[in-house]
């Protein structure tokens, strides 16, 4: 996976250092039984996490910040430049917990990496809003992500320029996907309603849409009953048909490898 863009101007902005140790992020780091902590650059990107994961992207600010630890808004500059480097070092602690492992086979550790980016989306719906592939910082946990699948895809045959274009084509894919998880959240946070209650409160007006007769296929689908189409599911199924491309990109390098898939498959 590329790195992040903060969606505004990345000058300034510096690689994430400094940024260990696993766990969900505290919602007041610097409080432990009412006994004040000294201020720390892991202290300040925690709190931050905490702010974007419950509150959206949006709701984050230094003064939000220091106002989360219980501290001047002028003592996290000590620790941290700016807002953007804040957003890249968070970027960088949120993904201690997703760090990637190849496997004997190279689409099922591509499939493998492709959900574990997903889950990290999903445990932080901020995250995909934030992630760029045209203009990304430079976070090493992140860019271990496009390491490993370009490596896995070093076992095919591809080109260098293949298996870059894939490794980010499945990181995009993923990440274009996981844009709707924030929105969605919010929606729901506003109308109190689940997407499901969403749905059936249009239910009426969907009725009349159809009765017009203009929309066959929507027509069939509600007919049917049982077909069920969320994040997750479109996810799957989008995930599945790049990685059957892929499939037929490395067998048309590696014609051997084709008459092996082939044999297994009969």
């Amino acid at each position: 996976m590329y790195a992040a863009s903060s969606g505004s101007s990345s000058a300034g902005a510096a690689p994430a250092t400094g940024t260990t140790g696993p766990g969900p992020a505290a919602a007041h780091p610097e409080v432990d039984d009412g006994v004040e902590q000294p201020l720390t650059r892991e202290s300040i990107v925690l709190a931050a996490v905490s702010i974007a994961d419950t509150e959206g992207i949006a709701a984050l600010s230094m003064r939000r910040v220091a106002a989360t630890i219980g501290t001047a808004t002028m003592s996290l500059y000590r620790h941290v430049r700016n807002k953007e480097q804040l957003l890249a070092l968070m970027v960088d602690r949120v993904f201690v917990d997703y760090q990637p492992a190849a496997g004997p086979d190279w689409r099922r550790s591509l499939e493998a990496l492709c959900r574990l980016q997903w889950r990290a989306y999903q445990d932080h719906p901020w995250l995909a809003q934030y992630m760029s592939m045209t203009r990304p910082q430079l976070i090493p946990r992140a860019m271990t992500h496009t390491e490993l699948a370009m490596s896995v895809l070093g076992q095919t045959g591809m080109d260098l320029s293949e298996r870059l274009h894939a490794a980010v084509m499945l990181a995009n894919y993923v990440r274009g996907t996981a844009v709707s998880l924030e929105p969605e959240a919010q929606a729901e946070q506003d109308t109190g309603m689940t997407n499901d209650e969403w749905m059936e409160a249009q239910s009426v007006l969907m009725g009349q849409i159809l009765a017009t007769g203009r929309f066959p296929a929507f027509t069939e689908v509600l007919a049917g009953g049982e077909v069920e189409l969320d994040l997750d599911s479109v996810f799957e199924f989008g995930l599945d048909r790049l990685l059957d491309g892929l499939e037929v990109l490395v067998n048309r390098r590696s014609p051997s490898r084709a008459r092996t898939n082939r044999r297994g498959r009969s």
